[in-house]
């Protein structure tokens, strides 16, 4: 009966990966394909929600633009009624006889303009003008931030992949190391102690590889999520992105008063802030425009039908036309209060326009520490891996001489791991420092393709 058990096991475990074998290779094209960092983020552009919730929400701009600038434009209106009463309520005036109509009717059509409303008109067309432009700084804002997240995700998905390959190494290598030590022991030339701390060293460093994997798989997700990628159900674990760049460290020189200068020129976040204080002004003339008058020009045609006839088709045409004036003289304080109102929200994104500044020029002087820090890290590991295996090298010759024990040989193994694990994670964090400085003075985050060489 175990045997039967154990059979029927085997064979769904068989039929299992077979089917997971067959759904792999079913998986789109397109998320097989090799992917550039240019190509992840050409995609982000046009498929990550936050973009593309930002993108309606400049089209929503663009309404309230429509919205701010109707005041300023005429309007045209058409009315029209009808009324059948009951003729028991109809009364002759005394003295008068003449049939009195009991279904009465009128229409018309009238154009209004505002010639003058305190400021109002012109402040309106300003304030659409504004808003298009603080809503463009806003959206540009989001582009960057997402672009950034991209670069960022497609460097970590490169780093997980190296230090993969890294603990592979250190694993294979220790491996190695333990079979060299049980066969000396066999041989009877070690005690059997080599061989136990031969067997914990690999043990020790097999947890290393198994979240270096799992840093791998997460690593992909986040980047597929930001991408905007709809993933198959069949995919499960790993999912089989193809990146094609790897971790550069190609120099970048930055001077640091000119960044500061450029991202304070080039910061939307920073054209935004004053977008926003000059919409504010705005809104102090909008509030200041109670105390005056507003006057209005109009002119229209009206049907109407005969009062003296009870003949509803016997109609009255003609057109009129004039002007009106209206002036709140008192109303209240309401006017005083909403400019008092306005002065404040005034000053107040004035005073945030200077903080933005300040808070830009410190990320900028922020990222471009870590800039330089991460490039010394980077320039200071540039020969350690060299000497790590050399040192190695030494250790195994000594040990095979018989002037230095297993202990030093391990030891040289982890030196090893060591480098090459700081190697790789120094060449993320200049990459990373590098895009964070970029994205703090204002660069554009797509970085264009180096040129063929002929």
């Amino acid at each position: 009966m175990k045997k039967l058990l154990f059979c029927v096991g085997v064979l769904i475990c068989f039929v299992w990966n077979m089917t997971a074998q067959n759904t792999n290779t079913s998986l789109p094209g397109w998320i097989t394909r090799p992917l550039s960092l240019t190509d992840c983020l050409n995609i982000a552009l046009s498929q990550n929600a936050t973009i593309l919730k930002a993108k309606s929400d400049l089209e929503a701009q663009q309404g309230v633009v429509v919205q701010t600038r109707a005041i300023a434009l005429p309007q045209l209106q058409a009315t029209g009624k009808y009324t059948d009463t009951d003729q028991r309520l109809l009364q002759e005036p005394p003295g008068f006889s003449y049939p009195q109509p009991y279904q009465n009717w009128n229409a018309g059509v009238q154009i209004v303009q505002t010639i003058y409303e305190g400021g109002k008109m012109v402040a309106a067309l300003r304030t659409a003008s504004v808003t298009k432009q603080q809503a463009l700084a806003q959206y540009q804002t989001v582009i960057a931030d997402t672009l950034l997240g991209a670069r960022t995700a497609y460097y970590d998905v490169l780093l997980a992949a190296q230090q993969i390959t890294v603990h592979e190494a250190s694993v294979n290598l220790l491996q190695k190391e333990l079979e060299d030590q049980q066969r000396r022991y066999d041989a009877g030339t070690v005690p059997h102690f080599n061989v136990l701390r031969a067997e914990v060293a690999v043990a020790n460093e097999r947890p290393a590889l198994i979240q270096a994997r799992n840093n791998y798989r997460i690593t992909k997700n986040n980047l597929s999520n930001l991408l905007g990628y709809n993933l198959p159900r069949e995919i499960w674990e790993d999912i089989p992105l193809n990146l094609t760049d790897t971790l550069d460290a190609a120099p970048y020189q930055v001077d640091l008063p000119a960044a500061i200068q450029q991202a304070l020129a080039r910061r939307t976040e920073l054209v935004a802030a004053r977008k926003t204080a000059e919409l504010q002004r705005l809104n102090v003339v909008n509030a200041k425009a109670g105390y005056k008058p507003t006057v209005q020009a109009f002119a229209g045609y009206n049907w109407v039908n005969s009062p003296y006839s009870t003949d509803v088709g016997e109609d009255i045409r003609g057109w009129n036309a004039g002007g009106q004036l209206s002036w709140d003289i008192f109303d209240g304080m309401l006017t005083r209060g909403k400019v008092v109102q306005a002065k404040a929200l005034y000053e107040k994104s004035r005073t945030d326009v200077d903080d933005k500044g300040r808070q830009i020029e410190l990320e900028v002087r922020t990222a471009y520490s870590d800039f330089i820090e991460a490039r010394e890290v980077l320039e200071s590991q540039q020969k350690v891996q060299e000497q790590a295996d050399e040192a190695l090298r030494e250790a195994r010759a000594r040990a095979e001489a018989g002037t230095s024990t297993q202990l030093d040989v391990l030891d040289a193994e982890t030196s090893l791991t060591q480098a090459r694990t700081t190697q790789i994670q120094a060449l993320h964090d200049y990459a990373v420092a590098r895009a964070r400085l970029e994205r703090a003075i204002g660069e554009d985050m797509i970085q264009k393709p180096a040129p063929s060489k002929p």
